[in-house]
């Protein structure tokens, strides 16, 4: 009989002699990090010893993939559906209303893709997650949804009191896990954020033993947008989030569940330095087509997402006017054209982007695309920005995977994001109906 070394950190370095056909994955603990990056644990001069030490502990992908845009809450989606936007519906943070008006999306049921969570119920487990994207209303046992106030978004903190599973959960954690917490430690004005939502995972995670636990680590995204990729704030922020898995390895070890819990690591996005802004819904403005949102959907505009913007139209029978727009996009000068790309619906289709789309734009690096409709076509733009195409290394985020059921020490260039969630799926022996990704079978035990 074979046996191996399985190391499971837990803030010190715990080593035990197993045998290796005995390891049975019960618990999934996924952890996504804002704009995690993977030079977050390859580079050992960022503060994040827990990230690094599951690194070498565990296995690893030098990359991941992202999808397009690669923004928060389409990427989010995909990693808890193992689907591209076309087939899971959230393709912008932003998504139209009954009254064509672009608002978050916070609800579950828009999700058209079969989920973790739902697959995890049937599968006759129970679930939980902590602030995870587009999770209202979703079927998760245990549940304090990504939410804030209707008329205040710096309140989460009521918001996430009204659409708690069960109800009541969120005065569970704060008599048990948090204490009595003022709003802005459960929003992203504060740091606090990060490690209140850690200790409710741990809490629930040590008290309810769910399945699958989900969490969304938020503090590190907010650093970048404001400071780039580098700077004090951002150092603090991974800091930060290095310390809210700290807190959830300890809750693994206190669960008594080290044997039996896979521990994942992974982002949305990466980020890219901006300096300039660009506005292409002036160029409509330019030709007489008004692209601002009201109350009526325009005929056609460019809906950015940071480094893209995807050209759409009210009517996709407008020829004259698509015409139009590509006869304005030919003739600018070059050093407009050197700004960004076009993406043509037949690329679309083949990385699963916005079937409604008809084509896009993939801004250079540098380069941040704007909704603006007036003023000046360029301006001048600071700090960080993602929603870059896929191609581009500095927005491909990371992935470790650690503990149960994980052989260790497998190093692979790049996963894509769809990969993630069917290889959760393969973790608790469940099947994820929809997923266009694949599990990850290299960095699983047989």
């Amino acid at each position: 009989m074979k046996y191996n070394i399985l190391k499971v950190y837990t803030g010190l370095m715990l080593a035990t002699i197993v045998n290796v056909n005995a390891q049975t994955t019960k618990h999934v603990i996924l952890v996504s990090i804002d704009g995690f990056r993977p030079d977050f644990y390859l580079d050992k001069s960022w503060p994040a010893p827990n990230l690094q030490q599951l690194m070498t502990d565990g296995s690893y992908a030098k990359g991941v993939r992202c999808i397009f845009p690669s923004v928060t809450y389409p990427s989010h989606t995909t990693l808890i559906t193992g689907t591209f936007p076309a087939s899971h519906g959230i393709t912008y943070n932003t998504m139209p209303n009954e009254q064509r008006k672009y608002e978050w999306t916070t609800d579950s049921k828009k999700i058209k893709a079969e989920t973790l969570w739902q697959a995890v119920k049937k599968g006759g487990m129970k679930s939980a997650s902590i602030s995870w994207p587009i999770s209202v209303g979703a079927e998760i046992d245990y549940n304090l949804p990504e939410i804030w106030s209707a008329t205040n978004m710096a309140d989460r903190k009521s918001a996430i009191s009204e659409f708690a599973t069960p109800k009541g959960l969120l005065e569970e954690m704060e008599k048990y896990a948090i204490g009595d917490v003022g709003m802005e430690d459960l929003n992203l004005s504060s740091l606090a954020m990060d490690e209140n939502n850690s200790r409710m995972a741990a809490y629930i995670f040590c008290k309810y033993k769910p399945s699958l636990l989900t969490i969304h680590i938020a503090g590190v995204d907010g650093a970048e947008h404001k400071e780039g990729r580098s700077g004090p704030g951002v150092r603090k922020a991974i800091a930060a989030a290095d310390h809210a898995v700290m807190n959830l390895i300890d809750a693994i070890k206190k669960a008594g569940l080290e044997q039996s819990t896979t521990l994942i690591i992974t982002g949305d996005h990466g980020f890219l330095d901006i300096n300039k802004g660009l506005s292409p819904n002036v160029w409509l403005t330019e030709i007489g087509i008004d692209s601002q949102v009201g109350a009526v959907e325009p005929i056609a505009k460019f809906q950015s997402a940071g480094g893209a913007a995807f050209f759409h139209l009210r009517d996709p029978k407008d020829l004259n006017t698509l015409a139009k727009v590509r006869k304005k996009l030919a003739g600018l000068p070059q050093e407009y054209q050197q700004m960004f790309r076009i993406v043509e619906r037949e690329e679309l289709d083949k990385i699963g982007a916005d079937p409604h789309a008809m084509f896009a734009l993939a801004a250079s690096k540098g380069v941040y695309i704007q909704d603006a409709a007036s003023g000046a076509v360029v301006s001048p733009k600071k700090g960080g920005a993602h929603g870059f195409f896929p191609d581009i290394p500095e927005i491909q985020t990371g992935f470790i995977i650690a503990g149960a059921g994980v052989k260790n020490g497998v190093v692979l260039d790049s996963i894509g994001l769809e990969d993630v969630a069917p290889t959760v799926a393969k973790l608790l022996g469940i099947s994820l109906k929809d997923a266009d990704g694949k599990a990850v079978i290299r960095f699983l035990q047989n």
